[in-house]
């Protein structure tokens, strides 16, 4: 005798609490046409448990998106498994991407932010002008780098030539940083695809079933109302002329 509020799964064989899973005639056609294919013997008054379901869930959307758009990828592989899991993709990329930086890639990005600010721009030239006026009026006489300031020349090309890899590592971590931006937003967006069109088809197939049910009772009313009429009009006495 099967205990209360408990049902037998009739994929996996195991005993159950009714909250784990649905009756098979709740599943959305599409899929429990799917189930039917891959077990015949598969009974819709039946009960089903979530985890059976969520790999024939699975199993059907990989179907789909094959038919769909044909080999699937490593990021249409693992919407999949959420999908069967309900994990959540959705993460806050730069956090996780700060977290496998190291030093020296920190230390780039600081360069890189202070080098394209306006700090930079009037500190830069706050140096310049005092350079070019300490060498050029307050040491005339003794300049240590006198016109036309080769040494100043020196240091600002070699300033250049440092900052331009430093600039070129940040850009190249922006761009790491975007694609794995675009890629989760490719994730997200296909999960949330996926799940409002089972959502539609859940609704469409629960309104189907609300709508069959109201037949019926209107039916079953409308059969009460002839057979109550019938038993009036049996139970009527006949008028003697």
């Amino acid at each position: 005798m099967a205990e209360p509020n408990k049902a037998t799964c009739q994929i996996c064989g195991r005993t159950k609490s009714i909250n784990s899973g649905v009756v098979g005639e709740n599943v959305r056609p599409s899929l429990a046409e799917f189930i039917k294919t891959h077990r015949p013997a598969w009974d819709a008054r039946e009960f089903i448990c979530f985890d059976d379901l969520g790999v024939f869930r699975k199993d059907y959307v990989k179907h789909v998106l094959e038919d769909e758009i044909g080999e699937l990828t490593a990021l249409d592989q693992e919407v999949i498994e959420s999908l069967q899991q309900h994990e959540l993709l959705s993460e806050n990329i730069d956090k996780q991407f700060e977290r496998k930086l190291s030093f020296g890639e920190r230390l780039s990005d600081r360069i890189a932010e202070f080098g394209g600010s306006w700090k930079f721009l009037i500190l830069f030239g706050a140096v310049l002008i005092g350079w070019i006026a300490l060498n050029a009026a307050l040491l005339a006489t003794r300049a240590f780098d006198p016109y036309p300031f080769i040494l100043l020349n020196l240091i600002l090309s070699c300033l250049a030539a440092v900052q331009a890899p430093i600039i070129m590592m940040s850009q190249n971590r922006a761009e790491v940083r975007d694609r794995l931006r675009a890629e989760y937003d490719y994730k997200i967006n296909l999960k949330a695809e996926l799940e409002i069109r089972h959502l539609h088809e859940k609704l469409d197939h629960l309104l189907r079933r609300q709508n069959n049910r109201l037949l019926e009772i209107q039916q079953i009313q409308i059969e009460l109302l002839e057979e109550l009429g019938r038993r009036r009009r049996g139970s009527t006495p006949e008028v003697v002329s």
